[in-house]
């Protein structure tokens, strides 16, 4: 029997164990995902395995709407690939033609990367690629329309909880949410396994100024990887 959908905002749902949103850009698969229509609505597979964000959607112990942006919210994506999470963060923030005026800036600092990007932008209004190094906040500031409500950070480089909290306490306004998906194996200064790395992450996050909510183990889907999710009060 096919489980009853449950929404998580406006351009999010979950079914059973898979998370689907709303396609901004109807007929169209970013990544070769799955469609499927529900009356007029079209939407797109979400799949954990390719983007932490959804594994912490799934993962989560609290309530997953709360690790999402509004739509028409202003958003930070630091570490934005190819776009696979992006244009599902842009599904929900944005939707068709934008119509919820959002905008959701991708850092990006790989050229190859970013010309993904910036094919994906063509098809998505409110979508913003920039090419530059995450850390530079003012590589990027100035083309946010406000303080971000929502951030995600997605880096492979050292001190990744350190960088976070100081892009967060600059560009996340009051109230706004901040997920930091964290690698592992990119944390090569702080010694032992990934438990203690996780953990040492955990520790700075909490002696922030940001106010810590939950640490995510996505290790079902994404190997050596956690999520934190924080508010800036």
């Amino acid at each position: 029997m096919p489980r009853k959908p449950i929404s998580l905002g406006w351009g999010v749902k979950k079914e059973g164990k898979s998370i689907w949103t709303r396609n901004a850009n109807k007929g169209v698969s970013v990544k070769g995902e799955r469609r499927k229509r529900t009356g007029k609505i079209e939407w797109r597979r979400w799949d954990p395995y390719k983007s932490k964000v959804a594994a912490a959607l799934l993962k989560t112990k609290g309530d997953p709407s709360q690790i999402l942006p509004d739509p028409g919210s202003v958003c930070l994506y630091l570490g934005a690939s190819s776009g696979t999470t992006v244009s599902h963060i842009h599904d929900h923030v944005c939707g068709a033609e934008n119509h919820h005026n959002g905008q959701l800036l991708a850092i990006e600092i790989s050229p190859r990367m970013m010309r993904d990007l910036q094919t994906l932008a063509e098809q998505r209004k409110g979508l913003i690629p920039i090419l530059t190094d995450a850390r530079d906040v003012n590589g990027y500031a100035t083309m946010m329309r406000s303080k971000a409500q929502w951030i995600h950070q997605d880096l492979s480089i050292a001190d990744q909880a350190q960088n976070f909290i100081s892009i967060a306490e600059k560009t996340l306004s009051k109230g706004g949410t901040g997920i930091l998906s964290l690698k592992a194996a990119s944390e090569r200064s702080i010694d032992g396994e990934d438990e203690s790395r996780f953990a040492r992450a955990e520790s700075l996050l909490r002696q922030s100024s940001l106010d810590f909510i939950e640490r995510i183990d996505i290790g079902q889907y994404q190997e050596q990887h956690a999520v934190f999710h924080v508010r800036h009060l």
